[in-house]
């Protein structure tokens, strides 16, 4: 019989375990925050990185685009803190987050491809690991 695994486990420390999902994407999100504070910047300082055509449906100014990438670099620290401490509210955020940047990297594409696709596949990565259902089978079970 499968069962969810009990979430009171101890660590050696004495406090609840953290398990490896969790904190890949704990990790991920504080790799993804830095980042895309990195590039907010590069954008909001007009770096020469960037070109979109003028028919592009999602056109906004760098400045605003730097702005967005910005609040959401930030957002994704916040939440990878959040998961990694084992707050409450830390699996939500970092799933919203993540999605919210996952939306933002998809209207990114045209003006920096190279640096969004890469982006969109870590922000799947973290939804995955975030909202995974972990299904342990005990030996007794058997």
């Amino acid at each position: 019989m499968a069962a969810i695994p009990d979430s009171t486990r101890l660590g050696p420390d004495g406090g609840e375990k953290i398990n490896g999902a969790s904190q890949f994407a704990g990790a991920a999100l504080l790799i993804s925050g830095p980042l895309s504070i990195l590039m907010g910047a590069a954008a909001i300082a007009q770096d020469t990185l960037f070109s979109a055509s003028s028919q592009y449906a999602y056109r906004f100014g760098l400045t605003a685009w730097g702005v967005i990438h910005l609040v959401i670099g930030v957002a994704l620290v916040i939440a990878g803190f959040g998961v990694l401490t084992r707050s409450s509210w830390g699996r939500g955020a970092g799933t919203v987050v993540a999605g919210i940047s996952l939306i933002t990297q998809f209207m990114f594409v045209p003006y920096y491809p190279a640096w969004a696709i890469p982006m969109m596949t870590l922000d799947l990565l973290i939804i995955f690991a975030l909202t995974r259902t972990y299904i342990e089978t005990s030996a007794a079970a058997h």
